[in-house]
């Protein structure tokens, strides 16, 4: 079966495998979903991985093996290859608004500016008692 990349109207992204006839998942967050263009294994640009997303690069960028030239170049390089990329293909640049909360009940479905902040459950915890 083939393995699917899918990202939704929030910006999150996923992969599944599945049957070419199934339909598409809906999102974790409930949002529905679409198919993302990716690479395929062939050889030539094709085969060139895609620049991680800006988050990544930020978190590589924390630790600059001590403030080694080389290493901070290639970062800057990878992060103007990434920014190139988002450029001619917007699809992926995904969702660009800050996120708010991400764990607990967000760990799923990010809270992110301008969402809908969800009603509070009538049991602040989940377990039992």
């Amino acid at each position: 079966m083939p393995i699917y990349e899918l990202t939704c109207d929030q910006g999150h992204r996923f992969e599944v495998v599945q049957s070419f006839t199934a339909s598409l998942p809906v999102c974790a967050c409930g949002g529905a979903t679409r198919k993302v263009p990716s690479s395929f294994g062939i050889g030539g640009a094709a085969a060139r991985r895609e620049p991680p997303s800006a988050p990544l690069v930020a978190q590589a960028s924390e630790g600059t093996h001590r403030g080694d030239r080389d290493y901070v170049t290639s970062l800057r390089r990878t992060a103007d290859q990434r920014r190139d990329l988002e450029a001619r293909h917007p699809e992926l640049r995904g969702d660009t608004r800050p996120g708010l909360a991400h764990e607990g009940q967000f760990e799923k479905a990010p809270l992110r500016a301008g969402d809908a902040v969800p009603k509070p459950t009538s049991h602040p915890h989940p377990h039992p008692h």
